[in-house]
């Protein structure tokens, strides 16, 4: 009977530590707890704005209706619209996106953005699903969300799952019921639709700049800097790519069905052509394949998850080799992960940091669509290094100034603009 309670209570422990949700508001608490904020706008902070469940009908290729549930959440709009990708997956909760959203906020506030958080989800296996199911999904649910987003109200983008295509029918649907065009309703869509230059690769781009950022505070060089992988979609191949081009030796890449190992350096242009080929990575001849997993305890100089959320928990984080971790990915690493990260010394760059240049570009595509004029990549990858660079300097600054680690550093900064923000505003009665 013991044994059954032990083995109750040890599985209720690590669906906690796994809950996305508990987990930002664990770290939401530390962080107004060093800040002593008053207690009264803790709990409007802590509580989204408004959270939107609706039940999409969907008529499927076979003739038959299905029934699909989907949730925008709206956690702060303080500081400007809501900002926040839209993911298809079948194991979306509201939990989840509560959680995605108000890292959205956080996040905003860090690289100092006129955006709130938002995000949204629709529970589907987009894998089985045929791109006319997909867009009729896509424009029902965003006719059921038509008078709660819009370019000064809430900006979706993509996420998991979702792409430019995605983003267009967006754009179309919502277009339709205003009765004129409106590109600036979401980001992340095709140049020809009034996308920005720069924004595919932004999330990858903002890691390698915060990567630099970090070597240079630590006195280390590119060409010496082992780095691996985990994950290879939109963030992770771009990570690896521009970190392989900038002279780091990515020895790692781990995917979901297993990865690739080769501690002289992977060369990544290659590796995406064999993939552009072959429609996967695996039986690449140039690097050892390995286990799923595996090369997350992997010695290395930088470990860069950019998958999904709980990736590294308390059952790894004290196998991990990695000296730095840049959370390419929201929420990868589990709060009582970063007690294991803060005692063993590993400079953490935080996702609300790291990953900040995908949301940084759709605020630049947001602008550009709002102004109608266009501006050279060079100028989007110019103002996107300005921005992270000075948020990276911030935090640093932030932890060493309140003798935080960064993770904790980043929220104090992020919850010290929006609450600044509240307070100047005030509360409407």
């Amino acid at each position: 009977m013991s044994s059954t309670l032990s083995s109750t209570s040890s599985s209720a422990g690590v669906e906690q530590e796994l809950n996305a949700w508990e987990a930002q508001a664990a770290r939401f608490d530390e962080a107004a707890r060093r800040l002593k904020l008053d207690e009264g706008l803790a709990k409007v902070l802590r509580s989204p704005t408004r959270e939107i469940i609706v039940h999409v009908p969907v008529q499927m290729d076979d003739g038959r209706l299905e029934v699909f549930t989907g949730y925008r959440v709206q956690h702060s709009v303080a500081r400007g619209p809501g900002k926040g990708g839209i993911r298809f997956a079948p194991d979306v909760t509201l939990d989840e996106v509560r959680a995605l959203a108000s890292w959205m906020t956080w996040k905003c506030a860090v690289v100092n953005i006129p955006f709130g958080g938002a995000k949204g989800g629709i529970i589907c296996d987009p894998r089985i699903m045929s791109p006319g199911e997909l867009e009729r999904l896509t424009r029902r649910y965003t006719a059921e969300l038509s008078e709660f987003i819009g370019p000064e109200r809430d900006v979706p983008a993509p996420d998991v799952n979702t792409n430019e295509q995605v983003m267009a029918w967006i754009m179309d649907t919502y277009s339709m019921h205003m009765r004129h065009t409106v590109t600036a309703v979401v980001t992340g869509k095709p140049l020809d639709l009034g996308g920005s230059r720069g924004r595919r690769e932004a999330t990858g781009r903002g890691c390698l700049i915060v990567c630099d950022r970090a070597l240079r505070k630590l006195g280390w060089k590119r060409e010496q800097t082992r780095v691996i992988v985990q994950g290879f979609g939109n963030v992770g191949s771009n990570a690896a790519s521009l970190l392989h081009q900038a002279g780091y030796k990515v020895i790692g890449i781990d995917e979901y069905d297993g990865g690739l190992s080769n501690p002289k350096g992977i060369d990544i242009q290659d590796l995406l052509q064999y993939r552009r080929e072959q429609g996967t990575v695996h039986g690449y001849p140039k690097a050892e394949a390995v286990p799923r997993g595996e090369l997350l305890t992997a010695p290395c100089d930088i470990l860069l998850p950019a998958a999904m959320e709980n990736q590294i928990h308390a059952r790894n984080a004290g196998h991990l080799q990695a000296r730095i971790l840049c959370e390419g990915a929201n929420g990868p690493t589990t709060p009582a992960a970063d007690q294991i990260l803060r005692e063993k010394g590993v400079f953490v760059i935080p996702d609300i940091l790291a990953n900040a240049g995908g949301v940084t570009v759709s605020y630049f595509e947001w602008v550009q669509d709002r102004q109608g004029y266009f501006w050279k990549e060079s100028e989007v990858n110019e103002q996107l290094r300005h921005i992270m660079e000075a948020s990276f300097d911030d935090v640093v600054a932030y932890a060493e100034k309140h003798h935080v680690h960064n993770r904790i550093a980043a929220y104090m900064l992020a919850i010290d603009r929006v609450a600044f923000s509240m307070n100047l505003r005030g509360i409407y009665a």
